[in-house]
């Protein structure tokens, strides 16, 4: 529906980065049209350079700034001039799914940390199968701050495992992980080896599970974003740099597994998608560490789909960042990322 509402096809997105590339080879034309002779005055130069800064034919701007319009991160992103809808609306973010089978195939029942506060001494009992859902969504702040470039975007997600099936414990929520940000985007429109570059976006982003010691975890990150499609396909790169947290981290080691950044690969096409995101702790040796995770989302009807998800690898979720074990979860999905 979201893409029905943008009109996204692919002869959309060809037509306007065919329009793109073709005003980015007039403009280029234009400039070394008017270049001034090297015998030019010291005062015509300038004027030049002067003009080539703020000079703005309506066409050219406006076939850039429709660049990739259709495409899949300007489905969620509305990166185009003509995909924008307005502020303060909320939007599809990160997908939103339910999935009642979620089974691990190790059991963190002492989760633990270099901070000696945040360490558990006493095993809980837990089963190994739970219920995992997540809520996810967006909304923007302000948009065109930068002439007709840059949106402000505010997004949180939500993440809850809960051990449903546990009857001996009164099926206690066993992890659940909140995570608000705010993004700057802008707008991209170059290629690269067949993708087209579509946005560059930084963000601060805070992680925190809400918990009292010894199981409380979180962190502040700048986030930077790189997005590029293709087709069917999208590609964001996602790396970070971690804000200190002082003497009081809870967990002081968590980039070394969770990682300092990510990569996520999606193909949509004809209702089912298929997404991979890949961390590393982007260090060798014992800091090694890393994860990946494969979901799989595939049409029942026009507005519900399954979802198969399996991760491998340490942190899972905030309380697991450093334990490492193999997840598989089977359930439904009303969002996907496109």
């Amino acid at each position: 529906c979201y893409d029905q509402a943008l009109g996204r096809n692919h002869s959309d997105t060809q037509a306007a980065d065919a329009a793109a590339k073709q005003a980015a080879e007039l403009a280029k034309q234009q400039r070394v049209a008017g270049t001034p002779d090297e015998d030019a005055t010291l005062r015509e130069r300038a004027r030049h350079r002067l003009g080539s800064v703020f000079a703005n034919d309506d066409q050219y701007a406006e076939a850039r700034a429709n660049a990739g319009k259709g495409s899949l991160l300007d489905s969620r992103w509305e990166l185009a001039k003509d995909s924008k809808l307005g502020v303060f609306q909320m939007r599809a973010y990160k997908p939103v799914y339910l999935l009642p089978g979620f089974w691990t195939s190790d059991v963190n029942e002492t989760p633990s940390s270099p901070n000696p506060d945040n360490t558990v001494e006493t095993p809980q009992d837990l089963t190994s199968v739970e219920a995992k859902f997540q809520l996810s969504f967006k909304t923007k702040f302000a948009e065109n701050i930068f002439g007709d470039n840059g949106d402000l975007w505010g997004a949180y997600t939500q993440s809850s495992r809960w051990q449903v099936y546990n009857g001996e414990e009164s099926r206690p929520f066993r992890e659940t992980n909140y995570e608000p940000e705010v993004m700057l985007v802008f707008r991209n429109n170059y290629s690269l080896g067949g993708w087209h570059g579509r946005m560059t976006g930084i963000g601060i982003n805070h992680q925190s599970n809400g918990r009292s010691d010894p199981l409380s975890r979180s962190w502040n990150r700048v986030i930077l974003n790189v997005g590029l499609d293709r087709e069917n396909w999208a590609f964001v790169v996602r790396p970070w740099w971690r804000i200190p947290d002082g003497n009081d981290d809870d967990n002081p080691d968590i980039e070394n597994y969770v990682g300092r950044g990510d990569a996520m690969l999606v193909y949509s096409r004809d209702g089912h998608e298929f997404s991979m995101i890949g961390r590393h702790s982007l260090r060798g040796g014992d800091e090694s560490h890393g994860s990946l995770q494969l979901d799989w989302g595939f049409p029942i009807d026009r507005t519900l789909r399954g979802h198969v998800q399996l991760f491998h690898g340490y942190g899972e979720s905030l309380i697991d960042y450093n334990h490492k074990a193999t997840y598989v979860g089977l359930g439904i999905s009303l969002l996907e990322w496109f």
